[in-house]
């Protein structure tokens, strides 16, 4: 079983940066894709980011594509996500999340393909 915690998200104003951070427990997740979603109020949720278990694969959604950047520490068991040029559109609660398969080669962008997910952290962006 895997245990992911997210954290650093936070109040920025638009225009800033923000690191999140995905660490996982119960077994290794050096195996296995990871991605981040999020989703807003009223809204559902959406894919933001992923990279493959080897971190050589990133793909991004459109709308963070250039602001975003998603890196994996596989010694520490974490990933983490750079946030710049936070927009008030970015606001929402971010979630991390492994790959039900292991050792899969592309990323996926479907949130039922992945089998583990945090609880979530709150990112909000003023205008």
């Amino acid at each position: 079983q895997v245990q992911l915690v997210e954290s650093g998200g936070g109040l920025v104003q638009a225009g800033g940066s923000l690191r999140l951070f995905c660490a996982g427990s119960g077994r290794s997740l050096s195996n296995y894709g990871m991605g981040w979603f999020r989703q807003a109020p009223g809204k559902e949720r959406e894919f933001v980011g992923g990279l493959t278990w080897n971190g050589g694969k990133t793909s991004y959604a459109d709308s963070v594509k250039g602001r975003f950047t998603i890196s994996r520490d596989n010694a520490k068991n974490t990933v983490s996500l750079q946030m710049n040029s936070l927009k008030p559109e970015d606001t929402a609660v971010y979630y991390c999340a492994a790959d039900l398969k292991p050792l899969a080669p592309i990323v996926t962008y479907d949130a039922g393909e992945y089998g583990y997910w945090g609880q979530g952290t709150q990112v909000t962006v003023s205008s």
